[in-house]
Parts: C-alpha cells; structure tokens; sequence
C-alpha cells in the first residue's frame, strides 16, 4: 500500500512539476499570476488525444505506437506553444503597463473564452484516451508500476533537466535570469525583453502540453473542465515551492504530488482536492515564500 502509494504519487507529482513550471516562469520575470495556463494544459490534451485518434483512423499506429505518441506529443508542444504566444501577445502584452489588476483580469477571461472554446468545439462530452498504449507494468515491492507511469516520470524528468540546463547554460536562458532580475536593466544592456517574455511563455505553454498529452494517456480520458482543477493544483505546487523558483515548482509539485495520493489512499479518496488547497492554506501561513523561496528586497 504503501509503495503504491508512493509511486502514484510520484506519478501525479510529476504532472503537477511540469504545469507549475509555467506559473512560475512567468511570475518570476512579469510577477504575473497566468490562470489561462490550466487552460493551455487542458488543450494539450486534447490535442494529443485528437491526434493519436487521427493516426489510429489511418492506421499508423499499429506500424508503430512509439512513434504515434511522440507525434501526439510533438503536436501538442506545437500548437500550445503557439497558444501560450498569442494569449502573451494579445492578453498580457498590450496591459504590461497597466494596473496589475488589469492583466489578472485579461487572464481569468482568456481561461474562460478557452474553456468554452474548448467546449463548444469538441462538446461537453468526455475524450477517451486511444487504447493504443500497454496497460501492462512490474511488481516493484508489492506494488504494481505500470509502463505508462514509467514513461511520465521518465519523460518528466528529462524535461525539467532540459529546463534547468537551458536556464542555466544557454544565451536565452541567462537573458531570462537577467530579466527576472530587472526587467528595465536588462533591457538597457541590450536583451530583447518582449522577445524573451515571449520564449517565457513558450516554453511554460510547452511544457503544459506535454503534462497535458501524459494525464490523458494516465486517466485515459479528459474533458473541457479539466484544466481549472490542475491549474490550481499546479498554482498550489508553485506556491508550496516558492513561487518564482524553478526547482522550488519542481520540488512542489513533487511533494503536492504525494500529499494528494497518500490522503487519497490512508484517508479518503473523496477529499483529495482537499488535501492541495488544506498545504496551500498551511503553506501561506506559516511560510510564505514558499520551501526554496528566499526573502527578497523590494525593487525600487
């Protein structure tokens, strides 16, 4: 019970770490809360389930289903980032000098027009999950770890070390550090900054999707609500582990993970959503800045 519950917590955790990174991405450099971003995880998953349904139709999946999910996955980056571009282009962009009021009500209308969107286009209808994928897996001390959970934490692993490394080594990914830092600063030294707000949001609209195209392969089915639940949980992560913090959203998103699927196992599954909002009350209390959150000086 015990490694079952861990696994799946890992599992869950895993998911939670790759849609937190988007909020604080873009909190870290615009201190911006983006409440579309559940929104852009919710069409990923659409997405990848439209797809792969597209490449079963045709018949390319029984060539090879490796290669049909890395498609789905591929399919739905492209799109989401296309997506998170436009709603920074559109929704943020044009109120970045606005009261800060302002942006945060463009992003609870730009989750609501998606949401509906999604809606009308696709109807209210649950989207199952193509059985294409092996439900199959291995005993692991009296606990049962499926392939498909193999692949989300393998997956999501290799993606937040591929963050780290891009943020950490690359031109791009200093230019972002350096805007977080001082936005005004690093544009007078020559760093493009609406280009690198832009990339921002890119890469946390991509990184959703992929979390997206794994939920539905888990659950094996998702909906147009989908999105508003995960995107707190998510928040939730961010904030538990320091929002702003790129590791601190991975460590949260682990440990918000674990707290949600042991509740759910020693206590009860019908109050797991509870379990999130119970650490993010708790966390906000007694340590707001989160678990890697550090105290900063205020920007004058």
């Amino acid at each position: 019970m015990f490694f079952q519950q861990l696994i799946n917590g890992i599992t869950l955790g895993a998911i939670y770490a790759l849609i937190a990174l988007g909020y604080t991405m873009v909190y870290g450099i615009l201190e911006l809360i983006n409440f579309a971003h559940g929104e852009v995880y919710m069409i990923g998953a659409y997405v990848g389930i439209l797809t792969l349904a597209f490449l079963t139709a045709i018949g390319f999946t029984s060539i090879s289903v490796p290669l049909s999910i890395l498609i789905a996955f591929a399919a739905a980056i492209l799109v989401c980032a296309a997506y998170g571009y436009s709603i920074e282009k559109v929704a943020y962009r044009p109120l970045r000098n606005a009261p800060r009021l302002s942006p945060l009500i463009s992003a609870l209308g730009v989750s609501i027009f998606l949401q509906n969107y999604v809606m009308l286009t696709q109807g209210a209808s649950d989207k199952v999950f193509p059985h294409i994928v092996s439900t199959a897996g291995i005993d692991l001390m009296g606990a049962r770890l499926s392939f498909i959970q193999v692949l989300i934490i393998i997956s999501a692993t290799a993606m937040m070390a591929g963050l780290w490394f891009f943020i950490q080594k690359t031109r791009l990914g200093k230019a972002m550090r350096a805007t977080a830092q001082d936005m005004k600063m690093a544009g007078l030294v020559g760093i493009n900054v609406d280009r690198v707000i832009s990339a921002t949001f890119i890469i946390g609209s991509a990184l959703a999707a992929a979390a997206g195209v794994m939920v539905a392969m888990y659950y094996g089915l998702v909906n147009f609500s989908i999105g508003y639940m995960a995107g707190m949980k998510a928040f939730t992560a961010a904030v538990l582990g320091g929002i702003g913090n790129i590791p601190g959203a991975m460590v949260g998103g682990v440990i918000l993970g674990l707290v949600e699927s042991f509740g759910a196992g020693y206590i009860s599954s019908e109050y797991k959503d509870l379990f999130a909002f119970a650490v993010l009350v708790l966390i906000l209390i007694f340590r707001p800045k989160g678990i890697l959150g550090q105290r900063t000086a205020e920007k004058v």
